[in-house]
């Protein structure tokens, strides 16, 4: 369900403080409703934080409980061993925020054990435990937290959200005297410096998105703790104009952060970042819906169908057999936790989501849930003992039928954010690219620390059957090198990390407005968008086709207004586009060179583990087999690893290099903080290179799950290229009848039978007794893409709201008004007009 503004308010009174309200009850409801204020918010976040007798007494919950108590005792025992200048052994204080941050986080980690109902434990409401969390909190505030003049140093996040989201749980879950609770509020106010007078600015860059979720659903929790109903509107009203679309050519607040319309998230102005932040605001957000329960401020039943359709059109396409794909995680890529573990909390919030769900829509969450999580997803990760409980009865039910949101075949445009899913049966392929609207890859506090190519055309394919944590994940950034991430192509040059140019995780120009959270640093350093229009393209059913041109990012363009000693770097030249089909995706690519330096094109890499039945063989082009690896023209190749196959047909001549080598690296290489954990994976890179100065193109395709039989039958030439050029892409398939394009530059473009006015991106498919075109703006700007179907007269099944259809004296003539489309495919199909 899509939510605009307009909508938004019309179920949000536009008052000064506003609330949603659940429809009208019966009167003896509405008499409970009204009499359950504040308190009982607080009774429903225990319940979510600590779980409830009925939940913790569940034999599936008693891992969760008993962990709960073993990290108690393991922080009480450190308690004991502090140290001058530690609340807990092994985390000094007074300069480093994230230890800080980490010794509340432990204190509420106690409070767990102590407030936890079900089986009995020595933690379990005993009195010394609750008076040493209070003292210690008065401790902490006392020393390191209450005096404004010494806080705020290092990370934001840690004072505006973090150490406020454990006080408040903390200060929650031990029933904390009232000047505590006073004295606490006033510092997280006080230390809300991003805000404005002590409360969230939507003005602010700070407060969107993700972020903004968490602070408001830390405000509505104090404000229950002080039994302040102002504060807990206040922060509601702020907090829903999350659910609202972002409409790009009406931004509100000059805000790009959240929910497209097209199932994109962004956070951080430019990140495409569902598989993080968007996963963390899911969360929050459903937390918030089971905290406003039964009380006068619950939620419009609106708001759970928004975030029902984040589910099914942002979340659902990026998940594969439980994993979340590396394409929208930022940062984060560079963290140990898997793809699984990702999904884990979307299906704790869909779990959750589903109870406040009716009918169909709750019985889809729910056969979703469980198609999900099984068999990957560990519950014992959930955040609430509560929904590990309701997703042990989920599973239990036998009327509950495990079934995906996403259908067998899909191509899926995140049009907003620049990637593209294509999925089918037996596989998926995730593509990211970049744009001057999204960023090329985002590096940030000593996470991500090679990033550089992230975004430059870099693809993932997961094959089914296969432990995507075997296969992606950390240890696929740590052990391929960033200059070959598969689809990646890259001037040979060595590039150095932020901390080894400048000595910090970030660049220390203070004079010139570079510090660590300013928006210098987000343009130039962190998450640079691309200075490319040109990324995107058209869907028509289960169809797509993808064109990007690579760009050097927007800190090397601006190269002339930075300071001396900050380090740009320039990228190489190309175009490209992907056509994705049935049992293959089409790569082309032209215009690939650089002036200055040699060039490699990675047309693929995978990793596997160090024992694991690699082969890799292949027909040259000159008809002879071939076998491991070396400098080959082949017809084609076919990666295996056991029951993995990857094949590779090749549309023109070209001279790769097959290489298979062990690697063992660190997963430090890739974040600092990461264990010094050594990683040894065989590695499969397919590259192309090219000396300085030269250009070339390249045709392959890519064939998931691919047989010998298979890769010999496209000889018979089952796909035609019909042009790869940097003015147009294109190609034919035979069997599917099917004809799809990138025009890149302005004028008309000629295919056979077809001519389209340029940028564009097309997709012609004929069948039996009717045509399908669909087109879309990759760029964004035009106002109108016309199409014209030489010798054929045509006239539309039925009218499509934006799309013309004009008979000429030489054929059909299509008007596509692709003015604030945002990328969006438009699609119609044509009978004959006879």
């Amino acid at each position: 369900m899509e939510l605009t503004r307009r909508h938004l308010l019309s179920f949000v009174p536009a008052t000064a403080l506003l609330t949603a309200v659940s429809p009208a009850p019966t009167a003896h409801a509405a008499k409970e409703v009204m009499t359950a204020g504040p308190s009982q918010l607080l009774t429903n976040a225990i319940a979510i934080y600590a779980g409830t007798p009925e939940s913790n007494s569940r034999p599936e919950v008693a891992a969760k409980v008993t962990a709960m108590d073993n990290t108690a005792r393991t922080w009480l025992t450190a308690l004991d061993r502090a140290g001058a200048g530690e609340l807990f052994a092994g985390l000094p204080l007074g300069t480093s925020d994230p230890n800080l941050s980490a010794s509340y986080q432990h204190l509420y980690e106690i409070a767990l054990a102590y407030r936890r109902p079900g089986p009995a434990s020595d933690l379990q409401g005993n009195e010394q435990v609750r008076a040493r969390i209070a003292e210690k909190l008065g401790w902490l505030h006392d020393n390191y937290y209450g005096d404004q003049s010494k806080g705020y140093y290092g990370n934001w996040f840690h004072w505006e959200i973090g150490i406020s989201t454990y006080v408040s749980k903390t200060l929650a879950l031990i029933d904390a005297p009232t000047d505590l609770i006073t004295r606490y509020v006033a510092s997280m106010d006080a230390y809300l410096r991003n805000g404005k007078d002590g409360d969230v600015d939507l003005d602010s860059r700070f407060h969107t998105g993700a972020n903004l979720v968490d602070i408001t659903a830390n405000r509505v929790l104090q404000g229950a703790l002080l039994n302040d109903d102002t504060r807990i509107r206040k922060a509601l009203q702020d907090q829903f104009t999350v659910f609202a679309t972002v409409d790009p050519y009406n931004l509100q607040h000059g805000v790009t952060d959240g929910y497209y319309a097209d199932g994109s998230f962004i956070q951080h102005a430019s990140v495409a970042y569902t598989g993080s932040y968007g996963k963390g605001l899911l969360s929050r957000v459903v937390q918030t819906v089971k905290v406003l329960a039964g009380t006068e401020y619950a939620q419009s039943d609106d708001l759970v169908g928004v975030v029902q359709g984040w589910v099914e059109h942002g979340f659902a396409p990026l998940i594969f057999e439980g994993w979340m794909m590396e394409i929208v995680k930022g940062r984060a890529v560079s963290r140990t936790t898997t793809g699984y573990a990702d999904v884990a909390v979307i299906v704790e919030a869909i779990v959750d989501l589903a109870d406040y769900a009716t009918g169909d829509d709750a019985a889809r969450l729910k056969s979703f849930a469980k198609f999900t999580a099984q068999p990957t997803i560990n519950p014992n990760s959930f955040a609430s003992p509560v929904s590990i409980a309701r997703f042990a009865d989920l599973k239990a039910d036998p009327s509950i039928v495990p079934a995906d949101l996403n259908p067998a075949a899909s191509t899926t445009a995140f049009n907003a954010m620049d990637r593209t899913v294509h999925r089918r049966s037996g596989y998926a392929f995730a593509l990211s690219r970049n744009s001057e609207r999204i960023s090329k890859y985002e590096y940030m506090s000593g996470e991500n620390l090679m990033p550089w190519f992230q975004g430059d055309g870099a693809h993932y394919l997961y094959l089914a059957g296969q432990d995507q944590a075997q296969s992606f994940g950390i240890d696929y950034f740590t052990t391929v090198s960033p200059y070959a991430l598969a689809g990646v192509t890259a001037p040979v040059e060595t590039r150095k990390s932020i901390p080894e140019l400048y000595g910090t995780a970030y660049y220390d120009n203070p004079a010139l407005g570079f510090t660590a959270s300013s928006e210098s640093q987000n343009t130039y350093v962190y998450f640079p968008v691309g200075t490319n229009a040109y990324s995107g393209g058209a869907t028509l059913d289960a169809y797509g086709a993808v064109g990007w041109v690579q760009s050097d990012d927007f800190a090397y363009a601006s190269r002339d207004v930075l300071p001396d000693d900050f380090v740009v770097y320039k990228n190489a030249s190309a175009t490209k586009s992907w056509f994705l089909l049935d049992d293959e995706i089409v790569v082309l690519a032209a215009g690939v060179r650089d002036a200055d330096r040699a060039v490699t094109t990675t047309l693929d890499t995978r990793i596997a583990g160090p024992s694991d039945p690699v082969t890799i063989t292949g027909v040259r082009r000159d008809g002879q087999a071939w076998s491991g690896a070396g400098t080959v023209d082949p017809q084609w190749l076919r990666y295996t690893n056991g029951s993995v196959a990857v094949g590779y047909h090749f549309l023109q001549p070209t001279q790769l290099a097959v290489d298979l080598q062990s690697v063992t690296r660190s997963r430090r290489v890739v974040r600092t903080s990461n264990p010094d954990t050594a990683v040894t994976k065989q590695v499969f890179a397919l590259t192309t290179s090219q000396p300085a100065g030269a250009a070339r193109s390249l045709a392959y395709t890519l064939v998931p799950n691919a047989t010998e039989s298979v890769l010999r039958s496209y000889q018979h030439g089952r796909i035609r290229l019909l042009s790869n050029t940097t003015k147009l892409q294109a190609i034919e398939h035979l069997g599917l009848r099917l004809t799809t394009a990138n025009t890149f530059t302005p004028g008309v473009h000629h295919l056979a039978g077809v001519a389209v006015d340029g940028p564009a991106s097309l997709i012609i498919r004929r069948e039996t007794g009717s045509v399908q075109v669909a087109v879309s703006d990759p760029t964004t700007q035009r106002d109108t893409i016309t199409l014209h179907l030489q010798a054929q007269y045509l006239k539309p099944a039925a009218p499509v709201d934006g799309v013309r259809v004009t008979r000429t004296v030489t054929g059909t003539r299509l008007t596509f008004s692709t003015r604030h489309t945002y990328g969006r495919s438009l699609a119609i199909k044509l009978l004959p007009a006879w």
